[in-house]
């Protein structure tokens, strides 16, 4: 019976700890995008400028961008579960004070920590996920943590304008909390690194308890041609997702002469789109990437080309029914290159700093897509419009999709230097 029970515990584990960091990165958008649901009833109550009410925003976002590698390489040699529960109480009581706040310079301290604590959650989170699975699934299952970012925004701005309309904006940031500080208790209680290490599918991490064995050097990150390819491929890829992400609400309310309110509902079934692509094309490439590893290249190059085209030729359309299948196929496959690009980098880095490669890869996407791609397009935006600026954003793809290209190629040689570092262990 001990026998039979064993291998079950093997194979319900690793779900168990997809599901819990999974629910984490929910609490964390959630925590993150909870603000935006309140924006009015600042704005009101304490007298803010819009400038101010997107400082608020932006300061995590700042803070993300700038401590997402530092603290996942600490997190690397500290511990990760340690560091996940560490990053969730922290970002869980920041936001706890923000629904105690008094005024703007309260509330801009108290987002400043939000974004502390968020900052290397997704890279240390999808390290401590995959470290459990094996590789044939490592696209599917980025692809869907990844996609966790969507999820979490919409319910954060959903559930956060019920409970501001209905109790108040303060009972708003304080659901997110509690919903933080429970998850975080429960990630705890049921996972450790020890645990995390009798179930490894690499073994390496396993030695970070005492900090003996082989350790990669941090420059490896950054030397492998094929890793920085994975890195600026994710990064433009995402641009365009992110600039759906944040335009959408307003491209419906300008040219579709839709309610702010009606406007941001409608934009949310394309938010959803861009995060099931993300899972549903991350199962595509593990499927097809099962027998040839290089396939899963491939496949996020395939997914670049058709949310270009999609994207390209709806944008230029009129108002209708057309517009809208073509825009909604190109959110789709906007962020399906996340999974596979993410499993790229997994599969050339060394274990002992995957974290960090996370770190750079989260940094990439940041700087590169989710920060860049959005004003770039407000930019755009005040000389040739709203909709001819949305029709330019998705030509970053052709860099992209450069980028992917050139990673392929120089795959073999990467998967080679990544085994010369440590070839006892690789």
């Amino acid at each position: 019976m001990a026998a039979t029970r064993t291998p079950t515990i093997r194979r319900i584990f690793p779900w168990v700890v997809f599901a819990l960091a999974f629910g984490l990165l929910l609490a964390d958008y959630m925590s993150r995008q909870v603000l935006s649901a309140v924006f009015p009833f600042l704005k009101i109550e304490w007298a803010l400028s819009d400038s101010k009410l997107a400082s608020l925003s932006s300061i995590v976002a700042l803070m993300v961008g700038l401590l997402t590698l530092p603290l996942s390489l600490l997190a690397d040699r500290w511990g990760r579960v340690r560091s996940l529960v560490l990053m969730a109480v922290l970002w869980s009581a920041a936001t706890l004070v923000c629904a105690t706040a008094t005024g703007y310079e309260q509330m801009l301290g108290a987002r400043f920590l939000v974004g502390v604590g968020e900052a290397a959650y997704g890279s240390v989170g999808i390290a401590v996920v995959l470290s459990v699975f094996a590789p044939h699934v490592h696209a599917a299952l980025s692809g869907a943590f990844m996609a966790g970012g969507s999820f979490g925004s919409v319910l954060g701005v959903a559930a956060g304008g019920v409970i501001a309309v209905q109790f108040g904006w303060r009972w708003a940031f304080a659901a997110m909390a509690v919903f933080g500080l429970i998850l975080a208790v429960l990630f705890r209680t049921v996972i450790s690194d020890a645990k995390l290490a009798r179930h490894a599918t690499d073994p390496a991490p396993a030695r970070r308890e005492d900090g003996g064995g082989f350790r990669a050097p941090v420059s490896t990150l950054f030397t492998n041609p094929a890793v920085l390819c994975a890195y600026l491929g994710s990064a433009l890829q995402i641009f365009t997702a992110a600039v759906l992400l944040s335009w959408m609400p307003s491209f419906f309310h300008r040219y579709y002469d839709l309610a702010p309110d009606k406007a941001g509902a409608f934009a949310s079934i394309f938010v959803l789109l861009v995060g099931v692509g993300m899972v549903v094309c991350g199962m595509i490439t593990d499927r097809a990437g099962r027998a040839d590893m290089s396939r899963k290249w491939t496949t996020a190059i395939v997914f670049c080309l058709v949310s270009l085209l999609c994207l390209t030729v709806g944008f230029g359309l009129d108002n209708g029914a057309s517009q809208l299948v073509l825009i909604g196929i190109g959110a789709f496959f906007s962020g399906g290159s996340s999974g596979p690009a993410a499993a790229m980098v997994a599969s050339l880095t060394h274990s002992s700093v995957r974290a960090s490669a996370f770190g750079t890869l989260t940094l990439a996407n940041s700087l590169l897509g989710l920060a860049l791609g959005p004003f770039v397009v407000g930019v755009l935006a005040d000389h040739i419009g709203l909709s001819g600026a949305l029709r330019l954003a998705p030509l970053t793809y052709l860099v992209a999709i450069a980028a992917l290209i050139l990673g392929k190629r120089c795959y073999p040689s990467g998967l080679r230097k990544l085994a010369a570092l440590n070839p006892a262990a690789s």
